[in-house]
């Protein structure tokens, strides 16, 4: 599993790289707008991402605008929704406006600060992204 984590504060940044870090590489972006830099390149390199984790306030692009770009850039690919990238928001605001705003710009999962490991691990089960 190819992992990017989009996550602007070091503590968050070094928890998800070590959750993940039994199930694959990992890459981080410090800010919204490196992220999706990174995502494009991985693409275009045809060694793109399984897992994108994306925090929601984060500086030069908010993680709800990264997620549409990335649809956005998706479906310019001829990519169905469902076939792409398994998003996964993981930032501290959990109010339902951001909740419903991630669900509808096609997010695969929602997780709240600090992250649950086996929260995470069952999101990962279901995304097929590691064995049961």
């Amino acid at each position: 599993m190819r992992a990017l984590i989009a996550e602007d504060d070091f503590t968050s940044r070094l928890m998800l790289q070590k959750l993940l870090a039994p199930y694959g590489e990992s890459h981080v972006a410090i800010n919204g707008k490196e992220a999706l830099d990174v995502f494009r390149a991985a693409k275009q390199k045809k060694r793109p991402y399984d897992l994108v984790c994306l925090d929601i306030m984060m500086p030069e692009m908010d993680g709800q605008s990264v997620l549409r770009e990335i649809r956005t850039l998706e479906e310019g690919a001829g990519i169905r929704p469902g076939q792409g990238v398994k998003v996964l928001m993981t930032t501290a605001l959990k109010d339902p406006k951001n909740v419903m705003t991630a669900f509808r710009e096609l997010c695969d999962g929602y997780l709240v600060k600090p992250i649950d490991k086996a929260k995470l691990l069952k999101y990962l089960r279901e995304f097929g992204l590691v064995e049961n």
